[in-house]
């Protein structure tokens, strides 16, 4: 397994407390950010697009397969942290949840999967993923919080909600070696 991946997380979505969080799209920013991303010369190197089920990560990777005619394999298991014991929280409770889910990574916070259980999750699906995945540089297309345990795992560090991605809206990325076994680079802001 030579060569590097990239793992995109999604941008700005519409929030919508009625529809329920996994059916929540990119808002018109978030489109036009990831319509962006598809032009640039990163990703002419792209080979396949792995992406999360949910609406906002499917509207993310679309661009890019379209761009390269590729179609994009939808992996349940690239997911957020499973947070439907709470579904849609006001951005307040929702962020304070956030920082006891990072804080305390072997409890189970309102119910969410703990952060040990999905860095468990998105480190095997990724390694499936790779293992499956032809030559080139695969893309996944996921979430915030699954991305910051995964750069944990691959920086062979703690749970920390400090590796998480610098735009508040997301819409970030970074490449790691496909071994997953060296330091992945910085993030980097669509």
């Amino acid at each position: 397994m030579n060569g590097r991946a990239i793992f995109l997380t999604h941008g700005e979505v519409e929030i919508d407390p009625d529809v329920p969080v996994p059916d929540w799209g990119l808002n018109e920013v978030g489109r036009r950010r990831h319509e962006g991303f598809a032009r640039s010369d990163l990703v002419g190197k792209v080979t396949s697009v792995f992406s999360s089920i949910e609406q906002k990560a499917r509207d993310a990777a679309a661009p890019v397969a379209a761009r390269l005619g590729l179609d994009v394999q939808c992996v349940p298991d690239l997911g957020e942290n499973d947070r439907s014991a709470t579904g849609y929280l006001p951005a307040d409770e929702f962020w304070g949840v956030v920082e006891r889910f990072f804080a305390e990574p072997d409890t189970s916070v309102r119910g969410w999967e703990t952060a040990r259980a999905a860095q468990d999750r998105i480190v095997r699906t990724v390694r499936n993923c790779l293992s499956h995945a032809p030559e080139g540089t695969p893309l996944f297309v996921a979430h915030g919080g699954v991305a910051t345990l995964l750069r944990c795992r691959l920086l062979e560090t703690e749970i920390t909600k400090s590796q998480g991605q610098p735009h508040p809206g997301g819409g970030c990325w970074f490449a790691f070696d496909r071994a997953m076994d060296k330091a992945p680079t910085e993030w980097s802001a669509i």
